[in-house]
């Protein structure tokens, strides 16, 4: 016995008490050595003493088992009371058995439950002719009745395993669940595909499994089954409520675990279950949220390997029947009352196999309805289910039934031989293979080859089924109350806290995805500042570098700008894409998507933060850059979290992680070109280039602004600069109206004054009079004193010489007026250089600040000094090309001109820094508004479904 012990598990060894107590039994009457030889056995075996109890009064009483434990026993027989009182041991124990009546048995068949190992004994005592398993049946000898067992007779009505399993389910003091869908059917959009109408009912305690070839609509069912597709006709209700209607009241019933794995790859197997279940418990202690992940693991055989990480199919550090164990303990934990499983044995091995669908089996034990998609089960797994559904293409049901019974009405109805035998009669296996074979069997030509058509149609094998199988399966009226279950969703900023953690977990975990994320920035700047540090050196040491004659100071700004497009872009691009599957999962248990996206946003945002800070102080320090590291890292911290946002609407919108990566270069090359750098924005198509403001193109480029933004703050922010800005801008605003607008404007008269000469026609000397009339205006509104107040007479037909020569008089005075500002703003400026000089011990300490702090490439860039015209005439008006970064756009709503100071808004004027800034988060928001909505993929899925042509109709 110690040496079976550790060979046999508990069930076998009962198995074995049984038939040492069936060997002695034989002998005739049984010794007192006799029993104390299977008292010592039953000992060894810690076989508990209610369970030897009843065992022992089974074998030996022939059948009358009235000393038993009731809850234990089932008796089948004949509905004719004599036969109940010998087996009973009179009335008083009728209301205590449990009874199946069969009409016809001679004599009642005694089932014995075995509670400890989930096992179930028979014995016949009469004298017709049973059969189990096709074999035939020996009165008075005990039988195992293992899943799928059938018990018939020539005069009975079979008796299956599902039955007995049945009322001891029952029995057991669970509330009955009770499964409808009630003349149900499904459409897919512009197809005739779906599933065909019919009716199915199943209660807590069984195993349903669906069968069929590949596309007939397996998996559609099951996502109609558990709420995710809603169906054209017909309702689901479970215990008389609505599965759509009343889903608030059915939360937590059902359970589903698809065919894909759910299990986020970098997390270990404990802390996949333990988030799980802190997104399904919000009323759980912390220590009872751990006992119950312990005890499900320790339930699934997973308690072993709970420390270890999860890994994809391709970097394994589990086997695939623990993760898909695993997966169904997701959701077993959250003990629901109906679980729909979408192929579970998909890609396992059969001893995988075997062993998740007898996981599966034990919960229909539990009370639970068990619903399984399977494709090709192995006879031991296709005794297991109580019933069995078969699909055929088309979503045409073709059978609803036991699972036995199958193979017998599919050869009775195709004429096969021995269409009455389910089972092999040697070995007892059943074929579930034949019964798809003859499903689909297709009609051989005279050539003894098979054709394309089949023996009998779907649509055929549909008719047969209403006939003969759905009028069986009418709905049953249930309104009992639903089981309890501790299922309840936290608030949205738990579920927040958790998906931040969970997804913070993952990602440290993984240490090549830090690793490169980390590094790529400092490795980026060193890279980049590192080749752009142009070395002009200096009179006294050539290899001297200084700053203000590095001339890549304006592209290192530019690519700083890329780089941080690029960063946000990257590590956002796979962060939804690559959790699709476990988002499905969270949305069939109604988890916020708000809360998982926030949580998302808040890591990517860290993340960008820290790529971006570790680039402006390597970067900066590099190339000498002072006093910029927080305006720097501002901007390009922005640009990155806008890419973030864009990278995780494009990552929710699309299907496929190459799709993504191929739209990247698509998003990024745009950025590039229309940023205002590579080509400047006066030299594009002439249809979108306008001399006032940056083209709309340039506006929509996040790039133009973050670059604007960089340069502006870096050219009028610096430490020298900053300093003689104010001074610098009044005289480019003075020498630009002294020297060029009023030149401009006294040619525009002159030639107005010479077409009339020449009479040349009033529209030309109108064109030329209206742009002099609109900057006189803009003049008389900005001069303090000296106004021009015959403005509205210098038109085509009211000027005179003697009013153009006035109006050239006032255009002088102008001039002086500017040009004496001009060398007043010019003196003060020396004044305040000198007055530095001396804070600074000497001039030469100045231009020492001059050179650490001001760009001499970039001064030139922001200037325009390569643009050899200063003006432009547009839309009536002198546009001012000359020193871009000293002039004030009047735009009022904040468009301007590239390289502007600063941008007016209802009004008030703002620094371009702050303005360019918050303009970025402002189109941030919208992305984060549209990725709430998920509004690229509707967009997308809206685009793909709409006919924008029509087919033509042929003509035959």
């Amino acid at each position: 016995c110690n040496e079976i012990n550790e060979e046999l598990q508990q069930k076998d060894k009962i198995v074995v008490l049984v038939r040492l107590l069936e060997f002695i039994d034989s002998g005739g009457d049984i010794t007192e050595k006799e029993f104390d030889f299977i008292d010592t056995v039953a000992d060894t075996f810690n076989i508990t003493k209610d369970d030897y109890r009843n065992v022992r009064n089974f074998v030996l009483t022939e059948g009358k088992i009235e000393s038993a434990d009731q809850s234990s026993v089932l008796s089948i027989e004949d509905t004719h009371a004599k036969l109940l009182k010998p087996v009973l041991g009179g009335h008083e124990t009728l209301a205590k058995r449990k009874v199946i009546q069969r009409k016809g048995l001679d004599n009642p068949i005694v089932i014995l439950y075995v509670k400890s190992t989930n096992t179930y004994f028979m014995k016949y005592k009469g004298h017709d002719t049973l059969y189990i398993n096709g074999l035939s049946l020996v009165p008075q000898t005990s039988y195992v009745l293992t899943n799928g067992s059938m018990i018939k007779g020539n005069r009975i009505e079979a008796i299956y395993h599902s039955d007995i399993t049945n009322v001891f389910m029952t029995d057991m003091n669970r509330k009955r669940v009770v499964f409808s869908a009630n003349e149900i059917a499904f459409r897919f959009k512009g197809s005739t595909n779906g599933i065909q109408q019919f009716t199915f009912t199943e209660e807590s305690g069984r195993l349903v499994g669906i069968m069929g070839g590949s596309g007939v609509g397996k998996s559609t069912l099951l996502n109609i089954f558990n709420g995710n597709i809603k169906p054209n006709e017909g309702a689901i209700t479970i215990n008389g409520l609505n599965l759509h209607s009343d889903k608030e009241k059915l939360e937590g019933i059902i359970g589903f675990v698809p065919q894909d794995d759910l299990l986020i790859e970098e997390l270990s197997v404990y802390q996949n279950l333990y988030y799980n279940a802190k997104l399904c418990f919000n009323n759980l202690s912390e220590l009872k949220i751990k006992k119950l992940v312990i005890r499900t693991l320790t339930d699934l055989d997973l308690n072993e390997i709970k420390h270890l990480t999860v890994g994809d199919p391709l970097n394994k550090f589990i086997s695939g029947g623990q993760r898909k164990r695993l997966n169904i303990a997701l959701e077993l934990i959250r003990e629901p009352s109906i679980l729909i499983v979408d192929e579970p044995t998909s890609g396992l091995s059969s001893q995988d196999s075997e062993m998740v669908m007898s996981l599966l089996k034990e919960q229909t034990r539990n009370g639970r309805l068990v619903i399984v998609n399977i494709h090709q089960p192995s006879s031991d797994i296709y005794k297991m289910f109580d019933k069995l559904l078969v699909m055929d293409k088309g979503g045409h049901p073709a059978y609803y039934g036991n699972p036995i019974d199958a193979v017998v009405y599919f050869k009775k109805q195709s004429n096969h031989i021995n269409a009455d035998e389910s089972e092999c009669i040697t070995c007892g296996n059943v074929n579930p293979e034949q019964m798809l074979q003859i499903l689909e069997a297709k009609v051989v030509n005279s050539y003894g080859k098979l054709t394309k058509n089949r023996k009998r149609s779907p649509q055929e094998w549909y008719r047969l089924f209403t006939e003969k199988i759905n009028f069986k399966n009418a709905t049953e009226d249930v309104t009992e109350e639903l089981p309890k279950n501790n299922f309840q969703i936290p608030g949205l900023f738990k579920q927040f806290r958790i998906f931040g953690i969970r997804n913070l977990l993952a990602k440290i975990t993984n240490k090549q995805y830090l690793l490169v994320n980390l590094l790529e920035a400092p490795l980026l700047a060193v890279m980049l500042g590192y080749f752009t540090k142009y070395i002009a050196g200096t009179v006294a040491n050539p290899n001297a570098y200084v700053f203000s004659e590095n001339e890549n100071i304006p592209a290192f700004l530019f690519m700083s700008v890329i780089v941080a497009l690029f960063f946000g872009l990257t590590v956002s691009a796979e962060e939804i894409i690559r959790d699709r599957k476990i988002l499905k999962r969270e949305a069939f248990l109604n988890l916020s998507r708000f809360s998982y996206l926030n949580s998302k946003l808040l890591f990517l945002f860290g993340l960008s933060a820290i790529q971006t800070l570790s680039f402006v102080l390597i970067g900066n320090w590099i190339l000498g850059i002072q006093g910029m590291t927080m305006a720097y890292w501002a901007i390009l911290f922005t640009t990155a979290a806008f890419a973030n946002m864009l990278g995780l609407n494009i990552s929710s919108a699309l299907d496929s992680v190459v799709t993504i990566y191929v739209l990247i270069p698509f998003i990024l090359v745009p950025q590039l070109s229309f940023s205002g750098v590579i080509v400047n924005f006066s030299h594009l198509h002439k249809s979108v280039v306008n001399p006032l403001y940056t083209p709309v193109v340039g506006d929509i480029m996040t790039s133009r602004w973050a670059y604007e933004a960089l340069t502006v703050v870096q050219f009028k922010n610096n430490k020298y600069d900053k300093i003689f800005y104010p001074y610098d801008k009044k005289m480019s605003d003075a020498s630009f109206k002294a020297l060029y607008l009023v030149p401009e404007l006294e040619s525009r008269i002159d030639a107005a004054m010479n077409y009339i000469r020449q009479e040349l026609g009033s529209k030309k000397v109108e064109a030329k009079l209206k742009t002099v009339r609109n900057e006189i205006a803009i003049l008389n509104a900005s001069l303090p004193k000296n106004k021009f107040n015959k403005v509205g007479l210098l038109t085509h037909d009211k000027i005179t010489p003697e009013l153009a020569t006035q109006a050239k008089y006032y255009l002088q005075d102008v001039k002086k007026y500017y040009n004496r500002l001009n060398q007043y703003t010019n003196g003060k400026k020396d004044e305040k250089f000198k007055q530095l000089s001396s804070k600074f011990g000497g001039k030469y300490d100045l231009v020492k600040l001059k050179q650490a702090h001001h760009n001499r490439r970039l001064s030139e860039q922001l200037l325009n000094k390569n643009e050899a015209r200063k003006v432009k005439e547009s839309n009536n008006r002198i546009v001012r090309l000359k020193d871009p970064v000293y002039n004030y756009p009047s735009h009022n709503l904040g468009r301007s001109h590239f390289y502007a100071p600063v941008k007016k808004m209802f009004g008030q004027y703002l620094e371009t820094f702050y303005f360019n800034i918050f303009f970025i988060w402002f189109t941030t928001i919208i992305l984060y508004v549209t990725l709430l909505n998920d509004s690229l993929r509707k967009l997308l899925t809206f685009m793909k479904n709409t006919k924008f042509i029509k087919p033509k109709k042929t003509v035959t």
